[in-house]
């Protein structure tokens, strides 16, 4: 079975962030990691390989620093890795990195495409199952569970209130939450060998692409929130002090 496996590097969770005068982010000092629902996807593809054979591919577009993320996958017990990388890339949004990896995974082998449901950073959620339209492909998103066959796979997926079981035909897309297992650590020996194997660097002209699509959206600028507020502590009677707190909920604060 051949498993694809759409990963995206994100901020690690305990950086801290700052930003620069333009509102972007200060990259000094920051470390990236693979998108912690990717790792699921990571996971899971390993773990369909075990048990059908077949081999597990890492595609993932951006910058050079995102090499690191593959090999992470790699060492965990990835076969190969893609990685699209070209300047045109830097303001692409949900759609563009959509069309493009949609691009990269069909010309390779797939019965099944993963990836985490959301991202940590940007929170869109959007990117899998555009690829899953892109490709004309079913996609199932949340799963908790896959039970996969020769033609056919079976999710458990998270919905509000409880869980939907869905039957797809493959190929398909699957998105990865949070209790669909839980992700193994590389070893020495997996990190030793995840050096040799095979990490394809493409551009958008090696995909086929004669100009880079043009984004739907633009980038935000970003601010960080402002300093807290001391509180205010009322003192004096009760009666007076339930006065003095409705006057300033109602004339200060005006949340009533």
């Amino acid at each position: 079975m051949n498993i694809v496996v759409c990963l995206k590097q994100t901020f690690d969770t305990e950086t801290k962030i700052s930003l620069n005068s333009d509102g972007k982010i200060n990259e000094v000092g920051v470390t990236r990691a693979i998108n912690p629902y990717d790792e699921f996807a990571v996971e899971e593809g390993l773990r369909l390989k075990e048990k059908f054979g077949g081999e597990v591919v890492i595609v993932s577009v951006g910058t050079e620093k995102v090499q690191e993320s593959i090999r992470t996958a790699l060492a965990m017990g990835a076969d190969k890795g893609v990685l699209v990388q070209d300047p045109a890339l830097e303001k692409a949004d949900e759609w563009v990195v959509a069309e493009v990896l949609a691009k990269a995974i069909s010309q390779l082998p797939y019965d099944i495409i993963l990836a985490g449901r959301i991202a940590v950073d940007d929170q869109s959620a959007q990117v899998a199952v555009r690829v899953a339209e892109a490709m004309n492909l079913p996609s199932v998103s949340s799963i908790l569970e896959l039970q996969a066959e020769e033609s056919k796979a079976t999710a458990t997926r998270e919905i509000d209130g409880g869980t939907e079981i869905i039957e797809v035909p493959l190929p398909a897309v699957f998105t990865a939450q949070k209790g669909l297992n839980e992700p193994r650590y590389p070893n020495m020996m997996g990190i030793m060998k995840a050096k040799s194997k095979e990490l394809k660097v493409m551009s958008l002209a090696d995909l086929g692409f004669t100009e880079a699509p043009a984004p739907k959206t633009s980038e935000p600028v970003f601010s960080l929130p402002g300093s807290r507020k001391a509180g205010i502590k009322i003192q004096g009677e009760p009666a007076d002090s339930v006065r003095e707190l409705v006057r300033l909920l109602t004339e200060e604060a005006k949340v009533v």
